[in-house]
């Protein structure tokens, strides 16, 4: 094929005006059909135009991307209209002859193009649809996907990234293949996300929302081109969480930053995890089900709403030691199967019951058992973080609440005076606890004379009053690092000292 041809076929693209810009699609579809060398710079030059600003409406873009996933789809070559049709876009950009040959090929029932990578990394897509689709690596990172997208039953053969990528909409990755390490750091679900039966051949990460950049990596050339989503969560400030640091230098895979954020209902439900299952500093606003997964490297997952009913691990702990919810364990003895543990009774995860009131029992059933267990203390604590580390999804502000968010924010509350009344000095006192609330929403909350060992307010928003008078902390952190990570006080806050640096007051400080 000459040059010349495909390179007037991806100029017609990109100056088409509105109205002609599916046959110029058409025509660069169709050159890639009659010639495989050119399906990847095809790939290429479509998800190119689809990440670019421009004035191309939605309609046109979905239509763009539906056109070239019909051809990475499994067993799905289209048929002879969209052949011809294919062809005689391909004649008015390459001339009669090779529109003749390119008609041909796309109404050939040949198998779809196989080994294509794609990267849609900071496009808009709306209701994407990659279900079916084979590809080799792909970039969704900084994605913005509205409407309901889908991938279900794909296969990526290498790496995927999503981080920092925002789901509007509901989000299906049902029966995916991830052949390589799947990144989904702080990336966002506002609506389901299901990734029921799929399964990850290397790391599945959800952790801190991050790129794990050496120092000499060569993207750290173009980091300043990143453009993230804008963190528009209800009742949290854009923390400014950072989107690169260095691995293993000055950040541990278990410090600071932000994990993926899920919204509505998850599901990992009969998941394979064949690499490590990264889940550290996720938030789950709601239902988090992975019963019968099944894990094969190092895990971390302290969710405390999670389900692991029928799960197993089969990993071992020369990468580390695994962490699990607070009221499960591994049955060495019956081949690693995830069980209800029996130490920590009469708590029997009621943390993860969908009634606030037995919710809340829960949570006077792991002070109780923090009062008479010192061994056991540190561990409610941080699952009492984590309870206050899933995010709000309603307007705090809201005049108006009905009775299940009056509800929650109770139970929060709870989980708040719970935490304070062990860490003041006193009978109760419970000494030198760490507080994980990196990112967590807290309102009114008094830790007024409370002492503590290290406190980590990463991000963390602060709603109503806040007191911090009389505390005493071993060291406390407001942000990762200068203005990365920082907290926001949305109300009138009091310290014992100076406010701490590099944070935003939206009310009296004192």
């Amino acid at each position: 094929m000459n040059p010349t041809v495909y390179r007037t076929a991806v100029d017609r693209l990109t100056t088409a005006a509105p109205g002609a810009r599916r046959a110029a699609v058409e025509a660069l579809i169709a050159l890639g059909a009659a010639e495989p060398a050119l399906r990847q710079p095809v790939t290429d030059a479509i998800c190119s135009w689809l990440c670019e600003p421009g004035d191309a409406t939605a309609a046109e873009r979905s239509a763009a991307l539906r056109l070239l996933t019909d051809r990475l789809r499994a067993g799905e070559p289209p048929g002879e209209a969209a052949g011809a049709a294919a062809g005689e876009a391909a004649g008015a950009a390459a001339g009669e002859a090779a529109g003749e040959a390119a008609g041909e090929a796309a109404g050939d029932e040949a198998a779809p193009w196989d080994g294509i990578s794609v990267d849609l990394s900071g496009a808009t897509l709306s209701d994407a649809d990659f279900s079916g689709c084979r590809l080799d690596d792909a970039g969704f990172a900084d994605t913005r996907f509205h409407g309901t997208t889908a991938f279900d039953g794909a296969a990526f053969d290498g790496d995927v990234a999503f981080q920092r990528a925002v789901f509007h909409g509901d989000a299906g990755f049902t029966g995916v293949r991830f052949g390589g390490d799947a990144e989904f750091g702080r990336a966002r679900f506002r609506g389901r996300a299901d990734f029921t039966g799929s399964a990850f051949g290397g790391m599945a990460w959800f952790g801190r929302g991050v790129d794990t950049w050496w120092e000499d990596d060569e993207a750290w050339e173009t980091v300043d081109e990143i453009d993230p989503a804008p963190w528009d969560e209800p009742n949290e400030d854009d923390p400014n969480w950072p989107v690169a640091v260095l691995v293993e230098d000055y950040q541990d895979w278990e410090e600071g930053g932000d994990g993926a954020r899920f919204a509505g209902d998850a599901s990992f439900r009969d998941v394979r995890f064949d690499g490590p299952a990264w889940f550290y500093n996720a938030r789950f606003a709601a239902a988090a089900t992975f019963a019968g997964a099944r894990f094969a490297g190092r895990v971390h997952l302290e969710q405390p709403a999670a389900d692991l009913a029928g799960a197993h691990w089969g990993g071992g702990t020369n990468d580390g030691e695994s962490v699990w919810p607070l009221g499960w364990t591994v049955r060495t003895d019956a081949g690693g199967d995830l069980v209800p543990d029996a130490s920590v009774n009469p708590y029997a995860r009621q943390l993860a019951d969908p009634d606030p009131a037995v919710r809340s029992a829960g949570l006077r059933i792991l002070a109780r058992l923090g009062d008479d267990r010192p061994g056991l203390r540190q561990r409610v604590v941080t699952t009492l973080c984590a309870v206050l580390r899933a995010p709000v999804t309603f307007d705090l502000r809201a005049d108006e609440r009905t009775a299940e968010r009056a509800a929650l924010l109770r139970l929060r509350q709870e989980a708040q005076r719970t935490l304070a009344e062990r860490l003041r000095p006193g009978p109760a006192h419970w000494p030198d606890m760490d507080l994980w609330l990196c990112g967590a929403t807290l309102v009114d909350l008094d830790l007024s004379g409370c002492a503590a060992g290290y406190a980590d307010f990463a991000g963390a928003q602060f709603h109503g009053t806040t007191r911090f008078d009389g505390g005493r902390f071993r060291r406390a952190a407001f942000t990762l690092d200068g203005p990365y990570g920082r907290a926001t006080f949305h109300g009138d806050v009091v310290f014992a000292a100076g406010p701490p640096e590099e944070v935003v007051f939206h009310g009296a400080v004192t």
